[in-house]
């Protein structure tokens, strides 16, 4: 037997300016696509080959531009028309938060275009983060779909391999089942969604033990993602039957985890600290014991935001006599990049560090000292040894701030990224990074992790984004 692998990433935030060409996105073919997935030995244990279509990863970014998109579908098709003949399956991970440029979800014009291919029996089985959006179409389109657990990601290659050894059960015991769907009125940020925290936690729990119900395949709960307007925004929910007679079953449980769900609604709310940026400042300056976590939340690289705002920058040049040393991780400004990268180490230059394009992203004019360059690896599941941008590292003069200028957008959350890129972290009191929820390692070893309020791409209060397309009433911007 055979499966056709592939993956396609973009957590697509409509609030910035640039778009995701074909020059964001990470791509990988044959071995190499094989080799990032993940989830090769898994097949091998089940007898069956895996064929490579393509792995296209821009993680979060702007709107996709349609010839990106256009390229990355039609390696899927090509591939899956090339070895249809051959093909007992097919396995994807797709993140679910892309928006194509005049066309809508690219996750859901994939599968639709692989859908026509196949007919609607071929078993198709999807990988998927939370904070994607589902549709009706899209799940009729899915024999099987299962998202992550945790927020943040700590279980997504757990939820990769997890899958796909679902969709190896389902080739060695065939059966005739579809993915179940049901659409919640509830929109949620991520931050508002934490799994550690309620009421996230009593749902995985539901789902766990609605899982150990031999006629339950797989259930799992979407928040959906909300950075740009679409009708397909909002949370929701799938269960996947175990056979064919399971599937009246769990239409029923499907209808139970969306009611629980749904009755907590009011529960959700931002995991952690959380203040307005002068307030949040404070607490920081304040705190005794190191290092403190300030999260620079309305530019949250990790869901698309372009990292490109001076504000909390600015709130830090304006303490009189700062005694901590602090680190920005980090202000995306390629133009500044390029001038500092002609620089040596340990010599000076003056820089208007900040884009312009927004009152947020106001340059500011500083003299500084040059300290070092370095690469910003990946994180997560993404390799750890590969630079995903570039930074060169900074100290204001007459200041204990340093500043990581970085050429992307990539975020940086954890432990490694600091001291791959020159400026371990135990040489900080403060750090400023650019994301919304605090990470798994960040928040371990923290003495005191705050989420600023601040404004820019991912403003967190999810009543006052100008939402036009989305389902209507919807809570918590409608009170139902």
């Amino acid at each position: 037997m055979k499966v056709l692998i592939g993956t396609f990433v973009t957590e697509s935030n409509a609030n910035v300016p640039n778009m995701a060409t074909i020059a964001n996105y990470d791509i990988a073919f044959g071995d190499e696509l094989i080799q990032k997935m993940g989830v090769k030995d898994i097949y091998d244990n089940a007898g069956i080959e895996v064929v490579p279509s393509i792995y296209a990863d821009a993680g979060g970014h702007g709107v996709v531009s349609r010839n990106a998109f256009d390229y990355i579908e039609s390696c899927f098709v090509k591939s899956v028309k090339e070895h249809l003949h051959e093909l007992d399956g097919i396995y994807l991970f797709l993140h679910g938060a892309s928006e194509v440029e005049g066309l809508g979800s690219g996750d859901h014009h994939i599968m639709k275009s692989i859908r026509e291919i196949t007919g609607p029996y071929f078993p198709i089985a999807v990988a998927c983060d939370p904070h994607g959006n589902l549709c009706q179409e899209y799940a009729d389109n899915c024999t099987i779909i299962r998202s992550y657990r945790e927020s943040p990601h700590t279980d997504a290659q757990q939820t990769k391999r997890t899958v796909s050894k679902m969709l190896c059960e389902l080739l060695h015991h065939r059966q005739n089942i579809r993915s179940i769907y049901r659409k919640l009125p509830l929109i949620l940020g991520g931050e508002q969604s934490v799994s550690t925290d309620e009421p996230v936690l009593s749902i995985n729990k539901y789902m766990d033990e609605m899982e150990k119900d031999e006629r339950i395949r797989s259930a799992s709960w979407h928040v959906g993602y909300l950075r740009h307007d679409c009708d397909v925004a909002g949370c929701g929910i799938i269960v996947v039957p175990n056979r064919e007679e399971d599937i009246p079953f769990a239409e029923e449980k499907a209808d139970e985890l969306a009611k629980f769900v749904w009755d907590r609604r009011h529960e959700f709310h931002y995991t952690g600290l959380t203040a307005q940026p002068d307030e949040a400042l404070k607490m920081a300056l304040e705190k005794e014991g190191k290092p403190v976590f300030i999260t620079d939340s309305g530019d949250n690289t990790t869901s698309g935001a372009p990292g490109w705002n001076t504000y909390v920058l600015r709130q830090f040049l304006g303490v009189k006599d700062l005694k901590k040393r602090v680190i920005f991780a980090t202000i995306h400004d390629p133009k500044t990049y390029k001038q500092l990268l002609n620089v040596e180490d340990g010599q000076n230059a003056h820089i208007a560090l900040g884009v312009n394009f927004d009152e947020w992203s106001a340059p500011v004019e500083l003299d500084v000292t040059v300290k070092c360059k370095g690469p910003i690896t990946g994180f997560m599941y993404r390799d750890h040894n590969k630079a995903y941008a570039h930074c060169v590292v900074v100290n204001v003069k007459g200041t204990p701030i340093d500043i990581m200028v970085a050429d992307g957008r990539f975020a940086v959350v954890e432990i490694h990224q600091f001291a791959d890129a020159g400026c371990p972290l135990e040489n900080y009191d403060i750090a400023v990074v650019k994301q919304g929820y605090i990470f798994p390692e960040l928040k371990e070893i923290g003495a005191l992790c705050i989420m600023s309020l601040t404004m820019g791409a991912t403003p967190q209060d999810t009543r006052n984004i100008p939402f036009k397309r989305i389902m209507r009433p919807m809570y918590p911007i409608d009170e139902i």
